[in-house]
């Protein structure tokens, strides 16, 4: 593939960027689980009962193929729609409310409220109620309901992160990574049913990373106490833990200085406060690649860093580079800035020399440092999430979450 196909606004890029949608798209249609959710895909796009039916996984697939729907895809609407019977059927806790983490294959519930994937039923039910799916508005009311009880602090302006499954005894972790899907879900909200309360709470979220960001050298700490005061050495015993890894994100800085570009965008706030949250997703872009960008002698993004910097787990993991297309694209075209666009060409060249499975489809979810293809924390293909948001976000108003944007943008042809 020539080097244009990678560059930021060429319309070879562009082509690509189509192309392969089209193909992940083609990839994940085989998720929908017997009774309802989504099956976690395995390397050829084929069901992995071992995982269960995963709550988050479902909503990410009733998300991206809503997706579908709104680029022209043919059969997705039905496929938004097995998702949502996972959501509205076997992974509902009927009896305490709220949703269960997963289900094994034979519809065992596992234990446990978790923030995240209560964030990700409301992305799901947004995005759904978005392309009129039947039920799709009532889920999103009660998903709001539920989380507006349960998960979010007023007081404090943030969200809190585990119940026990009945809802009586919360657990004192408090996380970031939770916080930042939630920022997802409220932009998304507000922007689909014009109810700014969302954006607002969006923004508190945003405004208590970017304060703890800018006193620790712009590495966002991840993992808090009870009162909020930061757990640096969470799990370092543990570093390569799945949602909980031991020190700083690069990824979750890429990722967070989108969604903060897009508050501030939309946020309706004068001139000089818009810079300001310009100016730190901007620190929080530069400061992960310079920790983390081939860093331990092979090309790649290393997934943690400690606090000064040091990689920790060298392994690259694909939303990391997702993201970093997503955050470029956003950062190139609000900034016209070179570097920018020089990083969104970086990352497409190595996405597709390295994570693309040409041979079978998606992406490779997790490598080593060496770019060989391992599954120690992600194995298979779980899910299309990260990897169909990035060839469309970067071709759709920055200001807008990803599924109105898309809808205005196929409107405006």
């Amino acid at each position: 593939m020539t080097n244009e196909s990678y560059e930021y606004g060429t319309a070879a890029n562009k082509a690509l960027l189509e192309r392969e949608t089209a193909e992940l798209l083609a990839f994940g249609r085989n998720f929908p689980a017997p009774n309802g959710g989504s099956c976690w895909l395995d390397d050829l796009g084929d069901p992995d009962p071992s995982h269960g039916i995963q709550t988050w996984i479902t909503c990410r697939m009733a998300h991206v193929y809503t997706l579908g729907a709104l680029n022209g895809m043919d059969g997705a609407e039905e496929l938004v729609d097995r998702a949502l019977d996972g959501l509205r059927g076997q992974l509902h806790d009927d009896a305490n409310g709220g949703w269960y983490p997963e289900v094994s294959i034979e519809g065992v519930p596992a234990e446990g409220k978790i923030c995240y994937t209560h964030a990700f039923v409301i992305l799901a039910a947004t995005s759904a109620t978005l392309i009129g799916r039947p039920g799709a508005r009532e889920l999103l009311n009660e998903a709001l309901a539920t989380f507006d009880r349960r998960f979010w602090d007023e007081e404090t302006g943030l969200a809190v992160d585990t119940w026990d499954t009945a809802f009586t005894e919360l657990d004192p972790y408090r996380g970031v990574n939770a916080n930042m899907h939630t920022v997802e879900a409220f932009l998304a909200v507000a922007d689909v049913t014009g109810d700014e309360t969302y954006r607002t709470r969006a923004g508190r979220i945003a405004d208590h990373v970017i304060d703890w960001a800018s006193h620790n050298d712009w590495r966002i700490p991840e993992h808090f106490h009870a009162d909020w005061s930061p757990d640096l050495e969470c799990n370092q015993d543990k570093p390569d833990d799945q949602f909980k890894p031991y020190g700083a994100t690069p990824g979750h800085g890429i990722e967070w200085a989108r969604l903060i570009t897009q508050y501030a965008l939309s946020s309706g706030k004068p001139q000089k406060e818009v810079d300001r949250y310009l100016d730190a997703a901007e620190r929080l872009f530069l400061r992960a690649l310079e920790d983390a960008w081939n860093r331990d002698g092979t090309i790649g993004l290393a997934y943690t860093t400690d606090w000064e910097g040091e990689p920790v787990v060298t392994d690259r993991m694909h939303w990391t580079l997702a993201e970093g297309v997503n955050t470029a694209a956003v950062l190139a075209r609000v900034t016209g800035k070179q570097v920018f666009k020089d990083w969104y060409a970086t990352f497409w060249q190595y996405i597709d020399e390295y994570l693309i499975d040409h041979e079978h489809g998606s992406w490779f979810h997790q490598l080593d440092k060496d770019n060989h293809v391992i599954g120690t924390v992600w194995p298979g293909k779980s899910d299309l999430y990260h990897a169909t948001q990035c060839t469309l976000i970067p071709l759709l108003d920055p200001a807008v979450s990803i599924a109105p944007a898309l809808k205005a943008a196929r409107a405006a042809r």
